[in-house]
């Protein structure tokens, strides 16, 4: 239970650079300068933190806690915005071994958000009365909550 909270959070925190234009945009289309991308990331998360606040009840006596996971989230989000802007910004340069570096070093500051989420959620949510539980196991439990930028599959199987 505990590792599917971390994902979804992880999820939550890192996915949020993938609905900014910046990150969807292809280079040659984009023309706003890179502190317009930064201003609509900052802007993404924290809608995604205000919405989160609201759909987790988070009471006054939780604010220092949730301000610790809302914190980690806007660092993830910075860490994950800049290593995606310099892949999106380096690739036509890269060889085959510094692409795939790129795409490790993603991975890995995925795998540390996680870690770094989960130390500062787990003690928000052991915190919580098991209705407020209730509430957050839904929360992650919806697909677009792990991964808002994910559109389904007009495929039919």
């Amino acid at each position: 239970m505990k590792s599917a909270l971390a994902v979804a959070a992880l999820a939550l925190a890192t996915n949020v650079w993938a609905q900014t234009p910046a990150a969807s945009t292809p280079p040659a289309a984009s023309a706003k300068p890179a502190s317009g991308s930064m201003a609509q990331r900052d802007s993404h998360v924290e809608e995604r933190i205000s919405d989160l606040h609201s759909e987790l009840k988070i009471t006054k006596d939780q604010e220092a806690q949730w301000a610790k996971v809302a914190d980690v989230m806007r660092d993830n989000a910075r860490t994950m915005h800049d290593l995606f802007e310099a892949r999106r910004n380096g690739t036509a340069s890269e060889t085959a071994v510094e692409n795939l570096k790129s795409w490790g070093d993603i991975a890995q500051a995925h795998a540390d958000g996680n870690k770094t989420l989960l130390a500062a959620f787990e003690p928000l949510y052991d915190s919580m009365p098991d209705p407020q539980k209730k509430i957050a196991d839904q929360v992650f439990r919806r697909p677009d909550t792990h991964r808002p930028a994910h559109k389904p599959s007009s495929k039919q199987k």
